[in-house]
């Protein structure tokens, strides 16, 4: 079974919704490489788009993309404030309801500098965590296509399994250290292996 969330082959935003934290980053579908792909170019800004939808991770757990970025960002201590800019990242949202309602988050970054496969707490949010599924230049230029395990990295994280998801988003954004950034995002999909 698969799950297209993200259909930027097909230009197709259908569902998903902007949110800007600081400034707007600039989406856009192109063609490159013969294929249609959605394009982020930020500027000292910092706009995501999201897409709310239910995801039963007992049918579909893994979550797989394809991105691809110009360049990393530098000097950056990505586990400060001041440093939490990516030129690309996936979000993985969840929403907690109880006395609050609260979100938490996984979010798979294209880390400038954080060790491979490392996770660390988001500076804005206890319940967010950011894991570097590609870092540094090596794959600069070139699409990565990457699959990622929501259940597993879930409990891993948080300590507890979860059986829903409530939305995915994507962001470019640069305005914490004010450079910029170009990514490019390929399909995002839901599979159930």
């Amino acid at each position: 079974m698969i799950s297209i969330i993200g259909n930027f082959e097909a230009r197709d935003l259908t569902g998903w919704k902007e949110q800007r934290f600081q400034g707007q980053t600039k989406y856009e579908f192109v063609q490159t490489e013969g294929k249609h792909v959605l394009m982020a170019r930020s500027s000292a800004s910092a706009s995501g788009l999201h897409k709310p939808i239910q995801i039963d991770l007992t049918k579909t757990p893994y979550l797989n993309w394809s991105w691809k970025i110009d360049h990393v960002l530098q000097g950056l201590n990505e586990s400060t404030k001041r440093g939490d800019d990516y030129a690309a990242r996936i979000y993985v949202i969840f929403q907690d309801v109880g006395l609050f309602l609260q979100s938490r988050s996984l979010t798979y970054v294209w880390s400038s500098g954080q060790q491979m496969q490392s996770a660390w707490q988001s500076p804005y949010s206890r319940n967010s965590v950011m894991i570097a599924v590609q870092s540094g230049s090596d794959n600069t230029g070139r699409w990565v296509h990457q699959k990622r395990d929501i259940r597993d990295d879930y409990r891993e994280n948080f300590g507890k399994e979860q059986r829903f998801a409530d939305g995915i988003a994507l962001m470019t954004d640069t305005d914490n250290s004010g450079q910029s950034a170009t990514a490019y995002y390929g399909n995002i999909f839901l599979s159930e292996r």
